[in-house]
């Protein structure tokens, strides 16, 4: 037998990257520190546990998130098809019940004759002489200990931004006498109301406001005694209290944006509007979308039952703060996500620096598949440029170093059209999109082709 390849972190990227390597038919060792060692942020000791959102982002046909999920599926993704198992209404993202979602990736993982969970903490990175390959998978709650040991091995240092997590009501506590279900504009992939509405006329917005500005927020772990201005959060997932902090209006056009809903009982639409949104099949509970903060749990009680609906809502989650850790992966990785200075050992997931869920997945995939190539004997090559995945891999491994920002898949990633191209779509920002996505699929076709790898299909089926 070859030796295994080893993966340190049971998360989304290194459950995929475990079941991508198993499937090519290597054995793979999945280190999980869980239950062992809990983290500030997770409640089970499952796989692939969703700790903020239960959103995998758009599935609008021609987004740059649908179409990163449409090459995993092609590439045969483990977490994608969990996901379908275990979606609920969620307009037109992908969202799914959190524990069915979790339970089927631990399930598969478990199940798979090639593949070996270890639940132990992983304090050192093995040697690449006695391991051989590792893919370093550990997520943005790496422990203390193996972050410390990655910046010794990185020569960078430990690199960290403050992330928040949503809060959490429960269904029936919601009074539907003023909260309405709708989709924005109506759209939603089946044509149903997927969100319940929680509209605010002018005076209630400010008042919220007012509190929340006001409120009193739970002191960080690390680096308690910056301002609030010079606190490194992710700037694409805002606590609200920061938001509020930017401006009287900023919660207006962000989380609580009230555009394209009418409240039924006005006919009107509301000055602003918290969105919730199902959190399992039951239905039985609602996520505030958008609304991540670190205030103080009673402060947070006292305000969120300030929204019009929420009087009497019963928590529970709270929203939480945590750190996320990440390297400075543009000044250490390759596009095929291997550490320069050791091409034995690869990152994936948000340790490596990307952003969100799909993007976690995506990199674990590209990592397993690679990690495959290298035991195979082979040299691994970048997926195109002209993919979502080869594009997100190309921007962690060649940004900016010196001011380096974890990223969410978009077609700025993307390389641009050619001229004559753009010039003949540039009033129809949709067909960009869609020429864009179509480029993509070829060059997706082209590279499967070259690597042999088009055993992979569209099709899916059961885990």
């Amino acid at each position: 037998m070859p030796a295994p390849i080893h993966i340190i972190g049971g998360g989304l990227a290194g459950s995929e990257a475990a079941w991508q390597i198993a499937e090519a038919g290597l054995p793979a060792v999945l280190h999980e520190m869980r239950p062992l060692r809990p983290t500030p942020a997770h409640q089970t000791d499952r796989l692939a546990e969703l700790v903020c959102s239960n959103s995998l982002k758009s599935e609008q046909e021609g987004s740059a998130p649908w179409q990163l999920k449409q090459e995993l599926r092609r590439l045969g993704s483990l977490v994608l098809r969990a996901a379908a198992q275990a979606r609920v209404p969620g307009g037109q993202a992908l969202t799914v019940d959190r524990d069915v979602f979790s339970a089927e990736v631990t399930r598969a993982i478990a199940s798979h004759p090639r593949i070996e969970i270890r639940r132990e903490e992983v304090r050192e990175v093995p040697d690449a002489g006695i391991a051989g390959i590792t893919i370093i998978a550990t997520g943005p709650l790496t422990s203390d200990a193996l972050a410390e040991e990655i910046g010794r091995l990185t020569g960078s240092g430990r690199l960290f931004f403050y992330d928040s997590i949503s809060p959490i009501v429960e269904a029936d506590s919601v009074d539907q006498s003023i909260a309405f279900r709708a989709s924005r504009y109506g759209k939603s992939l089946d044509g149903t109301a997927d969100y319940v509405n929680c509209p605010l006329d002018r005076p209630q917005y400010e008042a919220f406001v007012d509190a929340l500005l006001a409120a009193q927020t739970v002191s960080s772990h690390i680096a308690t005694d910056l301002p609030h201005k010079d606190v490194p959060y992710f700037e694409a997932c805002l606590p609200i209290e920061e938001l509020a902090r930017r401006g009287r209006d900023t919660l207006r056009f962000g989380p609580m944006k009230p555009m394209g809903l009418i409240d039924p009982r006005t006919g009107r639409r509301p000055w602003a509007a918290v969105q919730l949104r199902q959190e399992n099949l039951r239905a039985d509970s609602f996520n505030l979308v958008g609304f991540q903060n670190h205030l103080k749990f009673g402060e947070q009680a006292r305000i969120l039952r300030m929204i019009p609906s929420l009087e009497h809502a019963e928590f529970l989650r709270f929203g939480q703060i945590h750190r996320n850790t990440y390297i400075n992966a543009p000044a250490l990785l390759a596009p095929t996500l291997q550490l320069r200075a050791r091409p034995g050992i690869l990152f994936a997931g948000q340790i490596s620096g990307v952003e969100g869920y799909v993007e976690a997945i995506a990199t674990g995939l590209a990592a397993g598949l690679h990690a495959v190539t290298l035991a195979s004997g082979g040299h691994p090559t970048p997926f195109p440029r002209e993919t979502a995945l080869g594009s997100l891999c190309h921007y962690i491994s060649g940004a900016d170093a010196r001011n380096y920002q974890p990223a969410n898949i978009t077609f700025d990633l993307l390389p641009q059209l050619d001229e004559s191209t753009r010039q003949k779509l540039r009033h129809d920002k949709h067909a960009r999109h869609a020429e864009v996505c179509r480029r993509a699929a070829e060059a997706m076709d082209r590279h499967l082709a070259c690597a042999g790898q088009s055993r992979y299909t569209l099709t899916g089926g059961q885990i």
